[in-house]
């Protein structure tokens, strides 16, 4: 009962922030706060340092979330959780936890749009009931942002620089998503691995399988698996 309650609060805080959001991109127009010359934008973190960064998109698959949690606290490493607003507002509880455990928690844009193809107003108003609604779970600021796919356009950037957001990419990427052989997401995450990269994946059965391992070759390495705001050091 008290999961349902703390569910529908959020649905209806959720519905106010979508009102708020669009009446802030209908009063500013077309205003813009930088032009998108990506100096908000990161690839990778600080490559002098032994930092790698595991960065998680999460629209699906909370029961790997705990998991992949389990993994890395067994090694006492952290990495990032970018998560999707419409699956936080159904896993209230998940992303608490994430953040109780010491977690980042970061935005993945609300409904896993095309940033690429937006306008400024749209970036700013998928962007931000997804931002509001983590900040409100967690009692804490989101500081990054991923584009679902990769995707972005100077707008994008623009408007993340607006809301005070790093936007932030991969230097690898196991590609999980769609393949599942568990020794090729190792492989790509793990091949020449440098300082200071960004490793993409997702909450998948065989990236769950794949993971201790990976791990391992990251502290037999001398690496440090940590957050990508750690990562990037500044």
């Amino acid at each position: 009962m008290k999961n349902k309650k703390l569910s529908v609060i959020t649905n209806v805080m959720l519905t106010l922030l979508v009102v708020a959001t669009c009446a802030v991109g209908f009063f500013q127009g077309s205003t813009v706060a930088v032009s998108g010359d990506g100096t908000n934008l990161y690839y990778s973190g600080d490559g002098n340092t032994n930092k790698v960064a595991f960065m998680f998109n999460v629209y699906q698959n909370t029961e790997n979330v705990y998991k992949i949690m389990d993994v890395f606290e067994e090694y006492n490493y952290k990495c990032t959780f970018f998560i999707g607003g419409c699956w936080a507002d159904d896993n209230v509880d998940c992303v608490k936890d994430i953040y109780n455990r010491g977690y980042e928690v970061a935005s993945h844009g609300y409904f896993h749009k095309d940033h690429s193809k937006m306008t400024y107003e749209q970036n700013v108003n998928e962007i931000t009931p997804s931002v509001k609604l983590l900040n409100m779970i967690c009692s804490d600021e989101v500081r990054l942002f991923a584009p679902p796919s990769g995707a972005y356009c100077d707008a994008t950037l623009s408007a993340c620089a607006k809301l005070g957001l790093k936007v932030i990419m991969w230097s690898r990427d196991t590609v999980d998503w769609r393949d599942d052989d568990i020794n090729l997401i190792y492989s790509r995450a793990t091949n020449n691995l440098n300082g200071g990269e960004f490793i993409l994946m997702h909450p998948m059965q065989h990236t769950l399988n794949a993971l201790p391992n990976i791990l391992k070759y990251v502290k037999d390495g001398n690496f440090c698996a940590d957050t990508v705001t750690n990562t990037i050091g500044e």
